[in-house]
């Protein structure tokens, strides 16, 4: 068929904008070998080895058919569609895909099973991660570097976590399935990633051999390279650690990440662990005040892990703070997000030495019935069984009262500004010397403190 005849015929595609007819075209030339139809074996050879065999078989379904009426060739058009339905298709576009894959006649649909709907999601989560991987990616690397790997367990828990309000009933409507499609985000940010990818595969190659840019470099709008980098955040800071993995594999940190504010998705800052760091409260204050926003993440004995993401710099004081956007997540045995409630304003706390208020740290809840608590005597926490500030909230830990064997935090995007860098200090004061707690617990973590020797000269007579 050649170049041009393929470009030709994308161009007859209303449905494609010209970004797109470049991608498809390239993609479908690829595929077919230049001719004008894709035969199943030469697709499945391309993409075979880029995905989930279970997506593959998916994919062969939408394209090729089911049962007698299926057809072992595919035409431009029906590639270009299943491109466009998974990268920006509305509702219905994405609900059609997922119906046919499945094996079902959009046209005569009424029900699914949950079970087939949670292995369609597992297949794209374990697509997503493989091609994490086979693509390599500077944000990729930096975790995978360190030992951060995936684990089946954990796609499945994603993948469950990203399906299970629809796991109430078993067999789930048309209806049902439509908005739970309208509020999946994360699995739109997934499918987009995974098809770019394959569509693209035609691209890289020939970026390697004429050292041009690639098409995903090229055609992707800033909105979709947003997307795409968003979910795997660039880790910062376990380079200058030798042999520590984090306590979190990939899917645990896309889950959390994916529901961060935007702008807190594009790098984790490493600041504490108690393996590192050692068991000591004040240490982990003394790494954590005055850091910007941050994730927590705890496993207890029993092998349960949870934590808070926390909008506000940490200080201390015998008063709750932060924001709305803060919220509280499990990691294991499942998957799940607690949003704000909007009931009240308990988002963080942490206090020390004080004889008449709780000392230690938390996260929603009220004094006694936290959602998350971490005490100031190190190793010990509770998690209530109910939690006022968070929505959907259930007992994080495997007991109300609970012991951990692993804490870690990371700070997300770069640090706040010190008063140095804002300008602020016009006095022989040391900008610590107003607070004299927060300045004990630097040094009983064993923090240099660097301006206690830059002291402005006083003001002349």
């Amino acid at each position: 068929m050649g170049v041009n005849n393929s470009k030709k015929l994308a161009a007859k595609c209303s449905f494609l904008s010209k970004d797109e007819q470049h991608i498809v075209s390239n993609s479908f030339r690829l595929a077919s070998k230049n001719s004008e139809k894709i035969k199943e074996e030469e697709l499945t050879k391309l993409w075979g080895t880029q995905m989930d065999s279970r997506l593959l078989q998916y994919i062969n379904n939408y394209l090729f058919g089911i049962g007698e009426s299926r057809t072992q060739t595919v035409e431009l058009e029906r590639f270009a569609e299943l491109f466009v339905f998974c990268t920006r298709g509305t509702v219905e576009e994405k609900l059609k895909v997922l119906i046919i894959s499945l094996g079902r006649s959009d046209s005569e649909f009424n029900e699914l099973p949950y079970i087939l709907v949670k292995e369609y999601v597992e297949s794209i989560v374990a697509s997503y991660m493989k091609i994490q991987k086979l693509s390599n990616t500077k944000q990729f690397k930096s975790w995978f570097s360190r030992g951060c790997f995936t684990s089946a367990q954990n796609i499945q828990r994603l993948a469950e976590s990203l399906s299970h309000d629809l796991a109430a009933a078993d067999s789930i409507t048309r209806r049902a399935l439509e908005v739970w499609l309208q509020g999946s985000t994360v699995l739109g940010q997934l499918l987009l990633f995974v098809f770019m990818h394959l569509y693209n595969i035609s691209h890289k190659d020939k970026a390697q051999v004429s050292g041009e840019k690639s098409a995903v470099e090229e055609q992707h709008t800033s909105s979709e390279k947003e997307k795409d980098r968003s979910l795997v955040p660039f880790c910062r800071g376990l380079d200058l650690i030798p042999s520590y993995p984090s306590l979190l594999d990939l899917n645990q940190i896309v889950f959390i990440n994916a529901n961060l504010p935007q702008q807190y998705q594009l790098e984790w800052r490493f600041l504490f662990s108690s393996e590192i760091h050692g068991e000591s409260f004040s240490t982990l204050i003394g790494r954590i005040v005055n850091q910007g926003p941050s994730v927590l993440v705890v496993e207890d004995r029993n092998g349960y892990m949870f934590g808070g993401f926390a909008p506000a710099n940490w200080s201390l004081g015998p008063n709750f703070f932060g924001d709305d956007s803060s919220f509280l997540f499990t990691l294991a045995p499942r998957m799940r997000i607690f949003p704000s409630t909007g009931y009240n304003q308990h988002f963080q706390y942490l206090n020390l030495h004080q004889q008449t208020m709780p000392n230690g740290l938390a996260m929603g809840g009220q004094h006694n019935y936290y959602g998350l608590w971490i005490d100031s005597e190190y190793g010990k926490g509770h998690s209530s069984e109910s939690c006022t500030t968070y929505s959907g909230y259930s007992q994080m830990a495997s007991g109300k009262d609970f012991t951990f064997r692993h804490l870690e935090v990371w700070g997300l995007g770069a640090p706040p500004p010190t008063p140095q860098e804002k300008g602020e200090r016009s006095s022989s004061t040391s900008v610590l010397d107003g607070n004299a707690e927060t300045k004990a617990m630097l040094k009983m973590a064993g923090r240099t403190i660097h301006s206690e020797g830059l002291r402005d000269a006083p003001p002349n007579n």
